[in-house]
């Protein structure tokens, strides 16, 4: 317990928390997106157990350092490229969120008329199952930035519970403003979308800077923002017209 006393261990804690939180928002949409298919009894319980999940696989791998570390060892190796557990880790779980946001963004695009059978089908059972394959892959990625940044297991343990503690007190806002506004909606998918690409390219060591992704989801973040709060401004304004035509056409009828 020497790091309680040891203010670098602190500051170490403070920003790999703010990271684990930020790497664990693309963890928060999915979950959000997949529990939205479930009834709405059972989409805070689904939200819940996804991140305890999370949070448990990604303390499982902290504490399994040295199998982490092994995954980066080549395994074998096609056309001159080679591939490790980690790449292949990476590509399965980046193919899985591109096959998953393209067939969320069709649905929403060209199923409306399939949607009740889709919830209908949907499970708690086979929703948790899709959320522990991701949870993994965004695992991995989030433990890998831990190791890098402390030293210490129980900071790394720390900032991991907290991270999913904050996560899942606003994961129930942030699930509820998604599905309240249709083009956040696709905008989250299409976030999704992107991060398996670049988890495909990260398979294929083509290692493309998070800070690109981040300020290019920002910015789409931003206006987006801009949009609804322009729609929210014009929305009285449209409100008002039936009734201003009804009025028109109930003066009419008098004269």
């Amino acid at each position: 317990m020497e790091w309680v006393t040891d203010p670098q261990a602190w500051v170490g804690l403070l920003t790999l928390t703010a990271l684990e939180i930020v790497l664990g928002i693309d963890n928060v949409i999915f979950i959000s997106i997949l529990a939205g298919k479930l009834p709405a009894a059972q989409q805070k319980r689904a939200r819940t157990t996804g991140l305890a999940l999370a949070m448990l696989t990604r303390i499982a791998l902290l504490f399994s350092l040295s199998q982490i570390v092994r995954l980066t060892n080549p395994l074998f190796e096609i056309f001159g490229q080679e591939f490790s557990g980690r790449d292949l880790i990476m590509l399965g779980g980046g193919l899985f969120l591109i096959g998953k946001s393209t067939y969320e963004i069709h649905d929403k695009l060209e199923g409306a008329h399939e949607g009740a059978t889709a919830r209908a089908a949907a499970s708690f059972a086979s929703i948790i199952f899709q959320i522990i394959l991701l949870d993994i892959v965004f695992s991995l990625d989030s433990v890998i930035t831990a190791v890098g940044m402390v030293n210490q297991l129980v900071i790394m343990v720390a900032a991991v519970v907290i991270a999913v503690i904050f996560m899942m007190i606003f994961s129930g806002p942030v699930s509820d403003f998604v599905h309240r506004h249709p083009t956040v909606k696709m905008l989250a998918l299409s976030f999704l979308l992107l991060i398996g690409f670049a988890l495909v390219a990260e398979g294929f060591e083509l290692h493309i800077p998070k800070g690109y992704i981040y300020f290019a989801m920002g910015f789409s973040v931003f206006v987006e923002m801009l949009n609804l709060r322009l729609k929210k401004k014009s929305a009285p304004v449209e409100l008002r017209a039936p009734y201003a035509q009804a009025a028109e056409g109930k003066d009419r009828a008098t004269v």
